[in-house]
């Protein structure tokens, strides 16, 4: 598919990553300033540099229930009314900022620059679960931790992954202090409390699921794929040492509770369409359940990069693309309702760590480090084996088409020191 043309000028460039084909959504309110107090908040879609106000909009426009859904800051209602109606809706925004709309001169004026808001978090988090579904990383994590790339037995039969803390996920932008917890280094008697010293990303995609499932009731993939409203960039920020020693035998706990981010903008399931890519070649066949009629990933290109505190530019740590994965989000969801759970709209589902054969596509510091036997040097002459405190990390991505891209805004954080403990 070629790029769109739009009325918006910033929307037709090969750089941005908004274009027509794209219309991700989001949640802003004003900056303010010294005379003005800061106004908000408001549902908008991304076109070029600017933004659409959905809620300023909705009475004339987009009214698709007696009450309305887009005055409450957040997207969750709108997904709620399902995949039809995600689609007249985006039709519609279509047909409305593309070169010589007749709309054109009714909605400018409900146009906001992109650069003149806070970005917030675009729905609420029901639930959270993330998953471990990148064979090279699991790979990796195996041979880093126990001498082996050998997998789990169970890890080519399933999706395996864990319950979150959905209170903990936060928008791009937001700093995460770094954790206190209980450690215990290997020649030690006992454990130790402190801030966590091997403090680490992982580059996830998010799934966020848009329509219910009912308690008791399976889904299939292919229902699944239905569910999945669109797709944030995710960084399952995860302090190993505390993880080391509390995870046996029941998993990742204040390990990961401490933050989880995302970008700002949902990418939709339809946006995503073109780039759709398949799963790699079963080297175990799964059980029917997980049987799935279409592709499940998608071709977007994915990058880590570290910029240390007072520096000026970022370094480029990690390039890697979703098609990496070994288990699908459609897959993952699948498994996550099979045995009766009812899943949420507002529900969002991690990847698990993204990660490719060579080291410049490792999707997690604890690899490019090799658990910090291999430290590596950024573009400052600085060297680094995990996050130190004024680092800011940040994921991003985009699905490259031919002559534009589908971007979903950086996923940004400054890892601030630890809170003393009282």
């Amino acid at each position: 598919m070629p790029l769109m043309k739009s009325w918006v000028a910033s929307a037709n460039t090969p750089d941005t990553p908004f274009p027509l084909n794209n219309l991700p959504y989001g949640v802003f309110c004003s900056t303010g300033s010294d005379t003005q107090p800061p106004f908000g908040p408001y549902c908008g879609v991304a076109i070029g540099n600017m933004i659409l106000n959905i809620t300023d909009l909705e009475h004339e426009y987009f009214q698709y229930n007696v009450d309305p859904v887009f005055d409450i800051g957040c997207w969750n209602e709108f997904m709620e009314l399902g995949p039809d109606t995600w689609a007249e809706f985006r039709a519609k925004l279509i047909e409305m900022l593309s070169e010589n709309s007749p709309y054109q001169p009714e909605i400018e004026t409900h146009l906001v620059a992109q650069s003149d808001v806070e970005m917030l978090m675009p729905f609420v988090v029901q639930e959270y679960t993330d998953f471990y579904a990148g064979r090279q990383h699991a790979a990796n994590m195996g041979a880093i931790l126990r001498g082996s790339p050998d997998l789990p037995a169970n890890w080519l039969h399933i999706p395996i992954g864990y319950n979150g803390r959905a209170s903990s996920v936060v928008v791009s932008g937001t700093d995460i202090h770094r954790p206190n917890g209980q450690m215990k280094a290997p020649d030690a008697e006992m454990p130790s409390f402190g801030p966590s010293k091997r403090l680490d990303i992982e580059l996830e995609m998010g799934a966020i699921v848009g329509t219910a499932s009912e308690f008791g009731k399976p889904i299939t993939v292919d229902e699944a794929d239905a569910m999945i409203f669109g797709y944030v960039l995710l960084n399952d920020w995860s302090a190993r040492d505390i993880q080391g020693w509390e995870y046996q035998p029941l998993g990742p706990f204040q390990g990961k509770a401490f933050g989880t981010s995302i970008s700002p903008w949902i990418v939709t399931s339809a946006a995503l369409e073109p780039f759709r890519a398949p799963t790699p070649p079963r080297e175990k066949d799964l059980l029917p359940y997980l049987n799935s009629t279409v592709d499940g990933l998608y071709n977007i290109d994915l990058e880590v990069l570290m910029q240390p505190q007072g520096a000026t530019t970022a370094t480029s740590l990690s390039k890697t693309n979703y098609n990496r994965m070994y288990y699908s989000a459609a897959e993952q969801l699948c498994h996550h309702a099979v045995g009766g759970c009812g899943m949420n709209a507002g529900d969002l589902l991690g990847s698990g760590t993204i990660s490719g054969p060579d080291k410049s596509e490792y999707g997690s510091l604890m690899e490019v480090s090799w658990a910090g036997r291999e430290p590596f040097t950024l573009d400052t002459g600085e060297t680094r084996t995990f996050i130190e405190d004024g680092d800011q990390l940040t994921l991003r991505g985009a699905a490259k088409g031919d002559g534009y891209q589908i971007g979903f805004g950086d996923c940004a954080g400054t890892i601030l020191p630890a809170v003393k403990h009282p």
